[in-house]
């Protein structure tokens, strides 16, 4: 998962070159000897210190060791460090998203791996017998927060480590779940429980990854109740489609009823408010009359006389008249005469 750049400087083979050169040129130290003695130990220390340079590529970044003790990181560029035997680093790309299945290989299943137990007794036997199998197939995708921890605080943390955390943090939320979970409406809660746990897991073990997606492929009831519980998946998924059309139903009517009750309300609060001011206006007039009569009362009693009277001898089609005459009517003109009853009599 990261590569390791530069060999081992074998500092015996430079003295020994050395030597060999030191020896050409005389060996006694004298004249030009030392002087190209020192230039060519400048040129390789030169050499040597260059094959520090190193690029860190994008997508990477890189642990510095000192002594073989972890110094520091550095991100992509152009860097320089101590090269070996004194300083060493270790390049990791941390940037692409790596996936590990658990329960499947190729599409071909691993039953030590996808087979395992939920929480529920079975509905169907006594209490106390064993719970219900199923078969789950997983997926997982992770990359790499911290490259401390991922080279140097555990051994193999994208092998081993992250499989067996997967494979407990998996069988711990199945476990502790009705089958039913599992198998049909609630995976992607089942998927968040099963992220949530390895998550921890691998952040106590100080693993450096970072758990992106938990996603489960394939969840298989046991063989022998197979069909039993393909009917019964059916079943929940004709329940749920049939609460979704009750429920587009309900948001259809409910606007319009909503609609429908305001609108009598408000209808309602107007022939209250109406009916409140027409009470207190015929309060009003009938207080301004009781006020004039009481300054007048002949005078107010008589005056509501003939106003009542104008109001109803319009729609009166009784003729009123004195009893000792005779009331003869014009049905030309539809006027009232009246004609004395002895001169009708004579």
């Amino acid at each position: 998962m990261y590569r390791q750049d530069d060999p081992q400087v074998n500092i015996d083979q430079i003295i020994e070159k050395f030597k060999k050169v030191f020896g050409r040129f005389g060996g006694t130290g004298k004249g030009i000897g030392p002087v190209v003695l020192l230039l060519i130990i400048a040129v390789v220390i030169a050499g040597w210190l260059a094959t520090g340079v190193f690029t860190v590529q994008p997508g990477e970044k890189a642990a510095l060791k000192m002594f073989g003790k972890y110094s520091q990181e550095v991100g992509p560029g152009l860097s320089w460090w101590w090269p070996s035997p004194i300083g060493n680093r270790d390049v990791v790309q941390v940037d692409i998203i790596r996936k590990l299945e658990l329960g499947v290989r190729n599409d071909v299943p691993v039953l030590d791996e996808s087979l395992m137990i939920t929480g529920d007794p079975d509905e169907l036997g006594a209490p106390g017998e064993a719970p219900n199998l199923v078969d789950v197939q997983l997926t997982v995708q992770y990359d790499i927060k911290n490259i401390k921890d991922y080279l140097y605080k555990v051994v193999s943390p994208d092998g081993t480590t992250l499989k067996d955390a997967t494979e407990t943090s998996l069988r711990q939320v199945v476990g502790g779940r009705p089958i039913d979970d599992v198998l049909t409406d609630k995976k992607q809660e089942v998927e968040i429980a099963t992220k949530q746990k390895l998550q921890e897991i691998l952040d106590y073990y100080q693993s450096g990854l970072n758990i992106r997606e938990v996603k489960l492929l394939n969840v298989f009831a046991p063989e022998q109740v197979k069909d039993a519980f393909d009917d019964v998946v059916r079943a929940k998924e004709d329940k749920a489609r049939i609460i979704n059309l009750a429920d587009a139903y309900k948001e259809s009517v409910l606007p319009a009823a909503r609609g429908e009750s305001s609108k009598r309300l408000q209808d309602a609060e107007g022939f209250r408010q109406g009916k409140i001011a027409e009470a207190n206006g015929e309060a009003g007039r009938f207080t301004a009359i009781q006020r004039e009569y009481a300054k007048s009362k002949d005078i107010t009693r008589k005056r509501m006389y003939l106003e009542a009277m104008e109001e109803i001898l319009p729609n009166i089609n009784k003729v009123l008249g004195d009893p000792s005459q005779v009331i003869l009517v014009n049905p030309e003109s539809n006027n009232v005469i009246p004609v004395p009853t002895q001169g009708v009599g004579e």
